[in-house]
């Protein structure tokens, strides 16, 4: 239940683009608060678990002022938006100049100077929020690429906060980087952090190598030296940087993780495992059960880990009464024309490949375009023989060690893109490039071929990796990089 008592300040704030809740109408009419999807959200409310916290974002209605509320230990300061706010900041620069951009140039980015003004005023909105409710000396935490700019805003506001920015996508080559009209003020915003936290160590090497050819500012990995009165240089080729005063910036990797012990609970349960068991009957019993968990998006090789099962159905590899494809696709960023187009080509290609090998009783391909409770996710993890993770490129992808956190009885096969960050940990599976089709084939066929030996030989291996390296030992380290006692002497 929520309530409108909030403390007027904290000492532990995480902001964000979106509030990890939304409002659901309840049956008495009024309005209850529950969890949003997301792999954010799944990997930041167990660190928020138990602590006494504020949690500053968008609460995913434009027009509306909503009054800060609270829920159990966590404290709620919603930051309006206005519908055109939306369209620019959200739909427009983030997820239509940003998201292409950092994802290698999957799609072609738009540059649009009208986004970049409204993207500076939404984060400035957000930083003052976050400063207005950060205690004295507060740690607070920036999540992610629609908010950059925060961490240098909150630093001009509010030098005595402690300051980490974790970025949950990739950051490109700096031949792509470069690209962006407006990147020396990124990098400076980014600057403003104690700690620049990101997911693989080449993301962690691309910002600082964007820092030194725009900024030349001297560094020691993973510390970057910047200069106290530090501003953006309008040229775009900076010479060296030299300062008596300057601060160290860390610049990292420190790849995230979720709560294993949760997710193994849950997929052991009763409930959970006789549901693996129906989805299996309901299926028509299947010799190989692949599966894909994803949000509907242009970077998660979707239409290609489809394209190789069909090939395989046509060339013989697989015969349609023996294997099936369940992939879920939840909806994402409706608003996007690039998303919609996405949904229409996936759902050709599914009709396409039912229509030639599908049979009256069960299709080729159960595609599925919706979200799922967590519980009915974790049966169909349970249930199936080959996870199919293969994005043309990811930070780190949860769903990977989701499946092998559910997997405690060492079975199944995980089919991974090398260009995820789980793959830079989870060894044990079949690394593929999605883009090389055929490799794709052969690895989901020696997945459905896998004997049950090797199976738990790699899934024992894999499981080891996701137990040691949890939520709690990858909050623990970022916070510790952001506030050690030497760090808090320096300020």
């Amino acid at each position: 239940m929520a309530s409108s008592k909030t403390p007027e300040t904290l000492d532990f704030v995480v902001v964000s683009n979106r509030l990890p809740i939304d409002a659901k109408p309840a049956k008495n009419g009024a309005e209850k608060w529950v969890t949003s999807p997301g792999g954010l959200v799944a990997a930041l409310q167990p660190v928020m678990k138990g602590r006494t916290a504020a949690w500053v974002g968008w609460p995913g209605r434009v027009d509306i002022d909503l009054e800060p509320f609270s829920l159990a230990s966590t404290h709620y300061f919603p930051v309006a938006l206005s519908a055109v706010e939306l369209e620019e900041h959200y739909e427009g620069f983030s997820n239509s100049t940003l998201w292409p951009l950092y994802h290698d140039v999957i799609v072609q980015p738009e540059f649009h100077r009208t986004w970049w003004e409204t993207y500076k005023k939404v984060n400035q909105r957000f930083a003052d929020r976050a400063a207005e409710v950060a205690a004295e000396g507060a740690f607070v935490w920036v999540q992610d690429y629609q908010l950059q700019l925060v961490p240098q805003m909150l630093r001009k506001k509010r030098p005595d906060l402690q300051i980490g920015y974790f970025h949950h996508i990739p950051f490109p080559a700096y031949e792509l980087f470069a690209q962006l009209p407006w990147r020396a003020d990124i990098l400076h915003g980014l600057l403003g952090a104690d700690v620049v936290g990101f997911q693989r160590k080449t993301d962690a090497s691309n910002m600082r190598e964007a820092v030194r050819r725009n900024f030349g500012y001297s560094m020691q990995k993973p510390m970057v030296r910047v200069p106290l009165r530090a501003t953006p240089p309008r040229n775009r080729k900076a010479p060296p940087v030299t300062a008596s005063k300057t601060r160290e910036v860390m610049v990292e990797a420190f790849p995230i993780s979720l709560d294993v012990q949760s997710s193994a609970k849950l997929a052991s349960s009763d409930a959970v495992v006789k549901r693996a068991k129906e989805i299996r009957k309901e299926l028509g019993s299947p010799k190989t059960m692949f599966l894909g968990v994803d949000r509907l998006d242009y970077t998660k090789g979707i239409r290609h880990r489809l394209k190789a099962f069909g090939e395989m159905l046509q060339e013989g590899t697989l015969k349609a009464e023996d294997a099936v494809f369940v992939q879920l696709a939840s909806p994402s960023r409706e608003g996007v024309e690039q998303y919609r187009e996405l949904r229409d080509d996936i759902e050709q290609l599914v009709g396409r490949i039912n229509g030639d090998f599908g049979h009256l009783n069960r299709p080729a391909i159960v595609y599925l375009h919706q979200n799922i409770s967590r519980e009915e996710m974790m049966a169909m993890y349970v249930a199936c023989d080959v996870m199919v993770v293969t994005p043309l490129r990811d930070g780190m992808n949860l769903v990977a060690k989701e499946f092998v956190s559910a997997r405690t009885d060492h079975r199944g096969a995980l089919v991974l893109s090398e260009f995820a960050g789980a793959a830079d940990e989870l060894d044990e599976a079949l690394i593929v490039n999605p883009h090389d089709i055929d490799g794709l084939k052969e690895a989901l066929a020696d997945a459905a071929a896998m004997s049950a030996a090797e199976q738990k030989s790699r899934m024992e291996h894999m499981r080891k990796v996701v137990v040691e390296n949890d939520i709690k030992r990858w909050a623990t380290s970022f916070i510790d990089a952001v506030k050690p006692p030497e760090r808090k002497r320096r300020r």
